[in-house]
This record gives C-alpha cells, sequence and structure tokens, in this order.
C-alpha cells in the first residue's frame, strides 16, 4: 500500500478525517472519564503530535497520537504520595531518573501533559497515547509502521525517549492471566508472546513494568448492559468481550468497574 505520512500540524485541513476514521475499540473504553476529557483534546492542542497515514486515494487508514509530558521533573507542589507512587516504578537497573513511569499509566500521562501544558512545564518525554488502523487495512503491518513514524516524529522534535503504556493486543483472549505473567511471556525466539508487544519489541522498545491501573471505567448496571449487551446480573467478576481482565459488578450497589492494566513499554531514540 502507498502511503504518505502526515502530522495535522501540517495538514490541518485533515482533522475531520483523522478524528472520524473508523475504529474498533469496545465501547465501554470510550467512557474512561479521564480519556473523555482529555483526548479529543490533542488533535486540537498538540497538532504536531497527531500523525495520520493517507493512502493513494487521499483516505485516512491509520493514526498515532501522543503527547509531550514532564517524566522526570516533579514540580514540587506535588503531593508526597504521587512521588512515592512514581519512585515505585523507578527501574533501579537503568538508573532512578528514567524510571519514574506511574502505576496509573494512560490516564496519568494524559492528564498530567495537559496539566504541564497549563502549568508551563517543560516536557522531557513523549508519551504514545494511541495507533489506530482503520478496520479494512488491519493485519498489513500498519501499525509497525505509524510507531517507526512517531518515534521519528518525537526525535524530530527534540526528544531522546518515547514511552508506552501498551494495551496488549492478544491479552483480552486471556482475561483471568495476571498481566505481570502475561507481559513479560516470550516466545522461543525470545520475542514477546503478545503481537502488539513484540512489534514494539521490535521496533527497539524494553518492556519495562506494569501499569496496573492504567484506565478506570465506572458507571451503572444499566450502562454496562447498554455497552456490552450482558446481563450484569451476578455479582463478582463478568467477562467482557475485548476487556483485558474482568469487570468487577456490584449487583447490590448498582454499579460495575473496569480496571485495565497496561504495559510500559521504553523506546530510546
Amino acid at each position: 500500500m502507498q502511503l504518505t505520512v502526515s502530522s495535522l500540524a501540517e495538514r490541518p485541513e485533515m482533522l475531520g478525517q483523522v478524528v472520524g476514521m473508523a475504529n474498533t475499540w469496545p465501547e465501554f473504553l470510550l467512557h474512561d472519564p479521564v480519556g473523555n476529557a482529555h483526548y479529543g483534546r490533542i488533535a486540537t492542542e498538540l497538532p504536531e503530535y497527531v500523525l495520520f497515514a493517507e493512502d493513494e486515494h487521499g483516505d485516512v487508514v491509520a493514526h498515532a497520537y501522543s503527547v509531550p509530558f514532564a517524566l522526570i521533573d516533579v514540580d514540587e507542589d506535588d503531593e508526597e504520595d504521587e512521588h512515592e507512587e512514581r519512585e515505585a516504578y523507578v527501574d533501579e537497573e537503568a538508573g532512578g531518573a528514567r524510571g519514574m513511569l506511574p502505576a496509573r499509566g494512560w490516564d496519568e500521562v494524559l492528564a498530567r501533559a495537559f496539566a504541564d501544558r497549563r502549568r508551563g512545564t517543560p516536557p522531557d518525554t513523549v508519551s504514545a497515547i494511541s495507533i489506530v488502523v482503520a478496520p479494512h487495512v488491519q493485519g498489513g503491518g500498519l501499525s509497525g509502521r505509524m510507531l517507526s513514524a512517531m518515534r521519528d516524529n518525537a526525535r524530530a522534535h527534540g526528544f531522546g525517549e518515547v514511552v508506552a503504556p501498551v494495551r496488549p493486543s492478544a491479552k483480552h483472549l486471556e482475561p483471568r492471566t495476571p498481566m505481570q505473567e502475561y507481559a513479560f511471556r516470550k516466545r522461543a525466539d525470545g520475542l514477546p508472546h503478545d503481537p502488539w508487544l513484540r512489534v514494539h519489541v521490535r521496533a527497539g522498545g524494553v518492556i519495562e513494568a506494569v501499569a496496573p491501573a492504567s484506565m478506570t471505567v465506572a458507571a451503572s448496571l444499566e450502562e454496562w448492559r447498554a455497552w456490552t449487551g450482558l446481563p450484569f446480573d451476578t455479582e463478582g467478576l463478568v467477562q467482557v468481550p475485548g476487556a483485558l481482565v474482568p469487570v468487577h459488578c456490584e449487583t447490590g450497589r448498582g454499579y460495575a468497574v473496569y480496571v485495565e492494566p497496561n504495559v510500559w513499554v521504553r523506546h530510546t531514540l
């Protein structure tokens, strides 16, 4: 497939096509409140970090969103428990300054990026937020090409590192397997078992840690029923198609909560 990759900063007229491109996200994931508050802002406020691939017909077939944020620098007014949380995810072998990856993964990076922007805190790192490939062209290696473009874009903006709270693509097939076990599982050739983690490692990424509470969706049982078509009438863990771990259902209280773990991958550029 002949593709042209551009940023929205270069081609602002493509905004509608980029944000309107079809995707295959499970419906419940679209109701993460942090994502609802901030994801849509990336395309309009940080267009230089939104890349898209255009085919020979001028159709958008993939896009990649990322955000710059301050990973190393901690504001002196931050709460003490936030310091402790970040330090808990330090990779000692990599050196303390490089390892402050938050347990709240995707949610925290997205919120922190816009908080840093509001406060004027200089970013030192780029975080991947999403790479989405249109359904009709999936399976052709386009996700890897967009990851490479994201890395190149971060380097072109003067950054030396990209971190990614990765949502493993096949984990939904094993929702009851602990993420800590799944994330570090390898094939006979030494590459990750998971296809999307494998793409990251082949691109030069290193699997570093699990972000145990990367996304959180809490809603009424009626909302969960509408999103999934499931009855949500049994107390306890409910397996939902597309979910990486079971959803915790509280029938007596009328709500259910999904806390998704992701996998931190670090790309040195």
